[in-house]
């Protein structure tokens, strides 16, 4: 499960470089990457630590 969370992350961060280069989706792909970084932290905080 984490590996499709950082996949989408990925790729959403991809489409907000893309937005933020030629300002065409601009106010979207923001939100897009807030939810992105959303899932990165809800990933590193749900994932077991280790002892």
């Amino acid at each position: 499960m984490n590996s499709i969370l950082y996949l989408v992350a990925f790729i959403l961060v991809i489409l907000w470089a893309i937005g933020f280069l030629f300002m065409a989706i601009g106010g979207l792909i923001h939100i897009l990457l807030i939810i992105a970084l959303i899932s990165i932290v809800l990933g590193l905080i749900r994932r077991p630590t280790a002892t």
